[in-house]
């Protein structure tokens, strides 16, 4: 019980540098967030890898539900490829490089399902939306030209997204607010035990391991 309570003597005594490097870590998440940190936007857009004959949806059996499910990966590779993105490029008009496209797309496959959702992550909102657009349809003219076969099936277009992905700034204060007070604990600890000055009764018969029996006050004198 001795020992709670020293901690807690100990959090009081250092609790104005506790509150001060909690509250700053705290707000220097808020001004990165708010005012340095460029807010990111997202758009996805879905798309169904199966076959299509003659325009009209054909049923599947069993082993084309397992490829077109092992396909999947395949086209989340053609989606990043070189030929896919220069032709999103060509045709927007873009003026970033194949590079700075490629690092601006994802493609994940959802699961074990034909689904695959082609994600765009961009400073612009309606930019981020017609590359994504556009790379779903890219993909699918990829996808005849080179594999003789209409493989690819936009299930939905991609909106403008109307809020950013990125950054959170609650959820950076949060984390700034818990990591500022983890820190300051972890300080306060340590220059408590880096401390070896004698302030109290206490820390006397702890030094010397015997009980005090009388405390000489200190009265000033004249000057």
């Amino acid at each position: 019980m001795m020992e709670i309570k020293e901690y807690i003597n100990i959090l009081k005594k250092r609790f104005m540098i506790i509150f001060i490097i909690t509250i700053l870590s705290t707000v220097v998440s808020a001004i990165f967030s708010y005012l340095i940190i460029e807010p990111k936007y997202k758009a996805d857009i879905s798309v169904i890898i199966g076959k299509n004959e003659n325009g009209q949806s054909t049923s599947y059996n069993y082993n084309d539900i397992m490829m077109y499910q092992k396909l999947v990966k395949t086209y989340s590779t053609i989606a990043v490829s070189r030929t896919v993105i220069e032709d999103v490029k060509d045709k927007l008009d873009l003026e970033y490089s194949v590079e700075e496209i490629k690092s601006m797309i994802s493609a994940t496959p959802e699961g074990d399902s034909q689904l695959l959702t082609l994600t765009v992550e961009s400073d612009n909102a309606e930019t981020a939306a017609r590359i994504a657009n556009q790379l779903a349809y890219s993909l699918k003219k990829t996808s005849k030209d080179y594999l003789n076969e209409d493989g690819v099936h936009i299930l939905d277009d991609a909106l403008v997204p109307t809020s950013p992905s990125s950054p959170k700034p609650v959820l950076n204060m949060l984390i700034a607010f818990f990591i500022g007070l983890m820190v300051s604990v972890g300080i306060a600890f340590l220059l408590e035990y880096l401390d070896n000055t004698v302030k109290t009764q206490e820390d006397v018969e702890k030094l010397i391991g015997v009980p005090v029996i009388g405390i000489i006050p200190m009265v000033e004198g004249e000057k």
